[in-house]
């Protein structure tokens, strides 16, 4: 419960909204909350209006917006924090909605398997959808039907498949401590990239959507190599510089010809 009070330390407002100085001090370092006053022995003082606009970053955050894009609608003119408080208002209440239909399709389930009774295969069905909508989170409806509607549901689930088989090799080599310039784990970084972008279909919106999917899933991105990302971006730094220096290789070996 925040105090009657004008102004807090960083400690103070860190304890008191859960929130922790290092972020806070992040946040401060980047431009994107910095505190209006400063004590006469130069500690950080936030300040009422101050608090307003940490509320207006943590909605916008809850909402899936990065800190450069938070930084961005709150700096335009035409933002309007009551819009805001609708649009995370109508948000809470469709999860609660999402819950509460969630929660009910449980109770039923658990009922019948409390009193060894049998559940027929439609009762799993629309559990699994209900479970299912959480990812409405993460992908708009349009980007949950381009990635599981156009491949169909037997294609995905093999490149899923074979995505997972190339992110468990490549963390036996990170395990084994493999530099990333070795030639097998930029060749299994390639593929690796290459089935991220099937799957994506290669849309940054999409593959920003699942990044933050992984990242707030962890039991479901260490399957997929999320842990493992600098460890792949650095073979495929390397990859793609050893395939610019092959081509022109190629283009001084035709000149000569």
């Amino acid at each position: 419960m925040i105090l009657n009070k004008n102004n807090w330390k960083v400690g103070e407002l860190a304890k008191q909204t859960g929130l922790t100085v290092r972020m806070l001090h992040h946040y401060d370092k980047i431009g994107l909350f910095s505190p209006s006053q400063h004590s006469e022995t130069g500690h950080r003082l936030y300040t009422e209006s101050d608090i307003v606009r940490l509320q207006q970053i943590m909605s916008l955050k809850l909402l899936g917006f990065a800190l450069e894009e938070i930084k961005e609608i709150l700096e335009n003119q035409n933002f309007n924090p009551l819009e805001l408080i609708k649009v995370q208002l109508d948000d809470v209440k469709k999860r609660i909605r999402l819950q509460e239909l969630l929660c009910s399709r449980l109770e039923k389930i658990y009922e019948l398997l409390n009193n060894q009774q049998e559940v027929t295969h439609e009762q799993f069905i629309n559990l699994i959808e209900v479970i299912n909508l959480n990812k409405d989170k993460y992908f708009t409806q349009e980007q949950q039907e381009k990635m599981f509607k156009q491949f169909g549901l037997e294609k995905r689930k093999q490149y899923v498949s074979e995505w997972s088989d190339i992110t468990a090799k490549i963390r036996v080599e990170y395990e084994k401590g493999t530099p990333p310039e070795d030639l097998d784990v930029t060749q299994l970084a390639t593929q690796w990239n290459e089935f991220l972008k099937k799957l994506t279909f290669d849309d940054p919106e999409i593959s920003k959507a699942a990044e933050r999917y992984y990242k707030e899933n962890p039991e479901i991105g260490e399957k997929f190599g999320v842990q493992l990302s600098d460890y792949i971006k650095k073979a495929m730094y390397i990859f793609n510089i050893l395939k610019s220096v092959q081509k022109q290789v190629q283009v001084r070996m035709k000149l000569k010809i």
